[in-house]
């Protein structure tokens, strides 16, 4: 029977990751192994026996609700290829939400995000009817939207840090090449994927978005895409995004990781951010803090 790790990590701002809650831990998972340091005070890694998946709803109430806690294979946690949604997961943002409230439609344009994130709407037909309303305005809110953009803490850590050790990175998004190609610019992803705006000849947006749309599918499908290019093992790539349109590739990955997801996410997918940063991905794959290459 396949070895686990329980990997606890404690958001730094807000808490500390201490004795007390690392013994209540090993006991509820039945710790088999010492426990592994990787960052004094905000990371753990304990060893336990194939019986501790059963135990994580369990955990997570135990310890309530202000460290990630995340059960993982203890062979080949390190994996090979990252893919992962840009908006709400790398960036703080909403990017295309953004753009609308620049242009005063910001609630109109947020309400079909939502829905759509939420897997209440078809998210090619959202992309449609958000896109319809910037009809008319000018290409240059691009670039008032972009001066708001926000990295999420550890984004650059995380890319880069697998980047040295070996790792393909990619990043995928529902939203828009504009932001994606400067946004793996800044973190340093390989390659980027997002739909396209149309603009007249006077650089006004049309209100129709390029075809064909990037959409669920097409993330899956890169994903697998990239592992068979790259002749890995399903087991040796890590997805990672939010919303209703990252299930595919997140179910598919080794390891998918839901980051700070909304509900419909949070319950297929067992290995949850919900409380620190990016850099729990990389403690969710036995990197200590002090491998993680941040420039």
């Amino acid at each position: 029977m396949t070895s686990l790790v329980l990997t606890l990590v404690a958001p730094r701002a807000a808490t500390v990751l201490d004795t007390a809650t690392i013994s209540l831990a090993r006991d509820i998972v039945r710790a088999n192994g010492e426990t592994i340091i990787l960052s004094p005070g905000e990371a753990v890694d304990i060893p336990c026996p194939p019986c501790a998946q059963d135990a994580l709803p369990v955990l997570r109430e135990q310890l309530g609700g202000k460290v990630d806690t995340i059960i993982t294979p203890a062979q080949g946690r390190r994996k090979k290829l990252l893919v992962s949604d840009m908006d709400s997961t790398i960036v703080a943002n909403e990017t295309l939400d953004d753009l609308a409230s620049l242009a005063g439609i910001g609630d109109k344009v947020a309400a079909i995000t939502t829905r759509s994130m939420n897997g209440e709407l078809d998210f090619a037909t959202s992309l449609r009817e958000r896109v319809a309303l910037l009809k008319g305005l000018p290409l240059s809110l691009l670039d008032k939207a972009w001066q708001d953009v926000r990295l999420n803490p550890g984004a650059v850590e995380l890319v880069r840090t697998m980047r040295a050790h070996g790792a393909y990175t990619a990043l995928v998004s529902g939203g828009f090449t504009f932001f994606t190609s400067r946004v793996a610019a800044l973190c340093g992803f390989e390659e980027n994927h997002a739909n396209t705006l149309l603009a007249d000849d006077t650089g006004h947006l049309t209100g129709a978005p390029g075809q064909p749309i990037l959409g669920a599918q097409t993330k899956l499908d890169l994903l697998e895409k990239l592992t068979s290019h790259h002749k890995l093992e399903k087991t040796q790539t890590l997805a990672i995004g939010d919303g209703a349109n990252d299930l595919p590739m997140l179910g598919k990955a080794g390891l998918g990781i839901a980051f700070f997801a909304k509900p419909v996410v949070r319950q297929s997918i067992a290995a949850q951010i919900n409380h620190t940063s990016l850099r729990t991905a990389l403690f969710m794959q036995g990197y200590p803090a002090s491998a993680f290459v941040s420039a």
